[in-house]
């Protein structure tokens, strides 16, 4: 394994170590609810956006795009909100949740079942469920809401496993800080003595 590290970390570019730091600095930065987590955002999934296309993996970069879009739509959100001074972290209820968690859990089944057919089965489902919890809970994190840590800390462990039985150890490990960031942010967000709730 440790063979195997050494041959990830000496095939890296420059721009992907970029891109590494500025998504750590943004996980750091929006735990802080610093505005400038959307900058590094933006930059980090642009460099990511770029990396994936060159590697044939359009999907990967599909999803990066997406991010680019919303590190856009959250610097401009964040701002509305510090300006209309209504930018406390909100926390959502259960009903909520469930639902969200339920209409996820729905869309991965779906998206399994539309690609079964066109790709590897064997690690289909756990793909899937990281995608789509991915996507929906980074428009969390624009909006606020607390519990995105929360799904966050899930997702990355998931994807950290998913790395590591895949053999991409330098991901598991970047994934395994990420959960740690978001065991941070999530208790950072908590404990801000200005957050509201909400159904």
């Amino acid at each position: 394994m440790m063979e195997a590290l050494s041959q990830q970390w000496a095939a890296q570019s420059i721009w992907e170590i970029v891109a590494v730091l500025l998504a750590l600095a943004y996980v750091w930065l929006a735990a802080k609810q610093h505005i400038a987590c959307w900058p590094s955002a933006f930059i980090s999934t642009g460099i990511y956006t770029w990396i994936f296309w060159e590697h044939s993996l359009p999907m990967q970069s599909l999803l990066n795009f997406y991010y680019l879009l919303m590190a856009v739509y959250g610097w401009w959100h964040w701002q509305s909100m510090a300006e209309e001074d209504t930018a406390q972290v909100i926390h959502k209820g259960w009903r909520f949740h469930g639902v969200a968690i339920g209409s996820c859990t729905f869309i991965c089944l779906l998206v399994v079942w539309l690609l079964q057919d066109s790709f590897n089965q064997k690690y289909l489902y756990l793909d899937a469920f990281i995608t789509v919890f991915s996507l929906f809970t980074t428009w969390l994190v624009t909006q606020k809401v607390l519990e995105n840590w929360l799904y966050w800390i899930v997702i990355n462990f998931l994807s950290a496993y998913l790395c590591w039985v895949t053999e991409l150890y330098l991901s598991s490990l970047l994934m395994l800080g990420y959960f740690g960031f978001a065991v941070y942010g999530y208790m950072q967000w908590r404990s801000d003595s200005d957050w509201v709730t909400e159904p």
